[in-house]
């Protein structure tokens, strides 16, 4: 597909690169290491990984299994067996995945831009925010975001059998990579009744090409027919599916998830900046380079990397539960190399252009936006977990008998000491969240407990843009499992309780509320009265 690749790498230097690469993200990452496991890595991807390493199953048995394909739960597990299970294990295994996903995007930005074009693609990915943080996660995204990228660069040499083997391994990294090579066939049919050519190739050499790209799905759909043999349902646990597939099928909130997925790779997290750049130097002409102009991306490049962002952008807009930027992380490096080259081609001054936006970048590590966003974007999970963190080492070493009300994940971070929250097991009753119905319906429920976790469970921006669209903010409520969470003084008055620890971070809070009696209905029903007054 690219005219005059450059020469193969030897495995020295890549060997050169990743270790460089490694050893930079080791640095920048190095507070961080020792953190307990986060929420979906504690309510998920570490335990499986631990039931593989305990057991030999690829099916989680502590927790119900999501039908995620095994590859990195089996990654964790070996890198567990060699240097031992804990938190800063984890994260040094997934920051040596996140060093070889970079590795990938420097040799694809190279092989179809250049040596600063690629240099500067990797610089803006490894700093942006929900790449950064996903870096030393346990889970699957980065990695399969990664490998995505592997198979591209094969795809773009024209190496047929790689092309197979990187982009299987995405799949059964994370089952939604398959939409990577789907959608190069589906970009490689439109060439062939188009005439988007990048050189002659013969007919058998195209089916070799189409049927590389169709080997994820045959390993994908044998992962599937094993779950099913195991568990005797396919695509994971029924409340699974039903949440992140069964609930989204309604076409208002596919158009809501639809504006949300084209606002995650090209605006957020200050994204708009190096998105507001690029389109404002399309105005440039291409600056000279000696006899000629500088080059762009190839168009079939370029267009390959459209039909991945496209696929990727309308399927989850339809499927997922949580609307998550993470999981469109194969389709940013991809933004990113094409929006830096257009950069480079046609501003004269692009580097000092490009530092300032890896400077905003850096800032929304730091500081929040004004609107709602997942904790794991940014440095908020590490406000999360220090938060957790305290109240759980309260909660141990005051009542360490207590039975203790709380929402998912604290009674995973209560309950199974390996996430590192607590030493020992404590007892918890579960509710969903912290809303006035859920407290109320734990208090009623006649399940006795003698303290109340409560938290934060979503990040509220004291001034939220688009805070009085009241369409917006009921249609979060509906489709996107919105809600508000009582503060503290209120849960511990509903419940019947005092508080006695509080601590605030960043718009984030965590209380411990000491249950002594169920406040009575009257004053329930009044609250409820304030509360629809006041929507």
């Amino acid at each position: 597909m690219v005219k005059d690749p450059l020469k193969q790498e030897s495995l020295r230097g890549q060997l050169a690169y990743f270790f460089l690469l490694f050893a930079g993200l080791l640095g920048l990452h190095a507070e961080l290491l020792r953190l307990p496991y986060f929420w979906d890595e504690a309510g998920y991807y570490v335990p499986a990984a631990r039931d593989l390493l305990l057991t030999g199953s690829v099916i989680p048995i502590s927790t119900p299994s999501n039908a995620h394909p095994p590859l990195v739960m089996g990654y964790l597990a070996l890198w567990w067996k060699v240097a031992g299970f804990s938190p800063i294990t984890t994260r040094i295994a997934m920051l040596a995945v996140a060093a070889f996903a970079l590795l990938g995007i420097y040799r694809l930005a190279r092989r179809v831009a250049n040596a600063e074009v690629a240099i500067a693609s990797v610089i803006c990915t490894a700093v942006y925010p929900v790449f950064f943080v996903q870096s030393s996660l346990a889970q699957v995204d980065l990695a399969s975001a990664g490998l995505v990228m592997w198979g591209l660069l094969a795809y773009v040499e024209d190496r047929a059998l790689a092309v197979a083997i990187w982009f299987s391994l995405a799949a059964l990294a994370k089952e939604t990579a398959i939409l990577a090579p789907a959608a190069l066939v589906v970009w490689e049919i439109v060439r062939k009744f188009t005439g988007h050519q990048a050189g002659r190739s013969l007919p058998a050499r195209a089916s070799k090409k189409m049927f590389s790209l169709c080997v994820p799905a045959l390993f994908l759909a044998t992962w599937y027919a094993y779950h099913h043999f195991r568990t005797g349902f396919t695509f994971g646990n029924p409340e699974f599916f039903r949440y992140n597939v069964r609930a989204t099928m309604h076409p208002v909130r596919m158009l809501l998830a639809l504006g949300m997925r084209l606002w995650q790779p090209f605006c957020y997290m200050n994204l708009w900046v190096l998105t507001l750049a690029a389109i404002l130097a399309m105005w440039r002409p291409a600056l000279p380079d000696g006899a000629h102009e500088r080059p762009r991306i190839e168009l079939p490049v370029q267009y390959a990397f459209l039909a991945i962002g496209i696929v990727y952008i309308i399927a989850m807009a339809a499927i997922g539960g949580a609307v998550l930027a993470r999981y469109m992380l194969p389709v940013i490096p991809l933004v990113i190399i094409v929006f830096i080259s257009t950069l480079w081609r046609r501003v004269r001054a692009w580097k000092p252009l490009v530092a300032v936006i890896v400077c905003t970048f850096v800032v929304s590590l730091f500081v929040n936006p004004p609107y709602g966003f997942s904790l794991e974007d940014n440095f908020a999970y590490r406000d999360y977990i220090l938060l957790h963190q305290d109240a759980a080492h309260f909660l141990e070493s005051r009542y360490p008998h207590a039975t203790t009300l709380t929402a998912w994940p604290a009674n995973d971070e209560l309950t199974r000491p390996y996430l590192g929250y607590v030493h020992h097991p404590m007892r918890v009753v579960r509710i969903n969240d912290f809303t006035l119905e859920q407290l109320v319906s734990g208090a009623d429920s006649g399940v006795s407990f003698d303290m109340a976790l409560v938290f934060s469970t979503k990040y509220q921006p004291p001034h939220p843009l688009l805070a009085h669209w009241r369409w917006w903010q009921e249609a979060k409520i509906h489709f996107f499992d919105y809600h508000h969470d009582l503060p503290p003084a209120v849960a511990a008055r509903i419940l019947g309780g005092d508080v006695v620890f509080e601590e605030h971070r960043n718009g984030q809070w965590v209380a411990l509320v000491e249950i002594h009696e169920i406040h009575d209905a009257r004053w329930i029903n009044l609250w409820e009265q304030s509360v629809a007054t006041a929507r």
